[in-house]
């Protein structure tokens, strides 16, 4: 069975820290990239970063890029997101999702629609 069981969200003040997790279990890890996405409330869901397990690469949306950081430990099947000085318009659900296959995520981020799997969520609540 699939599964990708997001953590580490939580209320945290404006310019503070969060790091989440995303642990994945029934599927090859090296080979799959994993995104990040979040959703505020009344808003759509939007990609946040992106993190190829084949070859290491990574995509952000200008939104966070220089203050989130997307890693990778494949050995745990885990992929971290770093997220440093956050802002009350980060308050959202984070989700993360894995597709198989991808790399080369520099050039650009894996459209959300071809995602085959998809975490619950975790809450980020950024107070200002």
């Amino acid at each position: 069975e699939v599964q990708l069981v997001e953590s580490g969200g939580g209320l945290v003040q404006a310019g503070g820290s969060l790091r989440l997790s995303c642990a994945a279990s029934g599927f090859t890890f090296d080979d799959y990239a994993i995104g990040w996405f979040r959703q505020a409330p009344g808003k759509e869901r939007e990609g946040v970063s992106c993190i190829s397990s084949s070859d290491g690469s990574t995509y952000y949306a200008d939104s966070v890029k220089g203050r989130f950081t997307i890693s990778s430990d494949n050995a745990k099947n885990t992929v971290y997101l770093q997220m440093n000085n956050l802002k009350p318009e980060d308050t959202a659900v984070y989700y993360c999702a894995a597709v198989e296959g991808y790399y080369g995520l520099d050039k650009g981020p894996v459209p959300e629609v071809l995602y085959h799997y998809w975490g619950q969520g975790t809450q980020v609540t950024v107070s200002s």
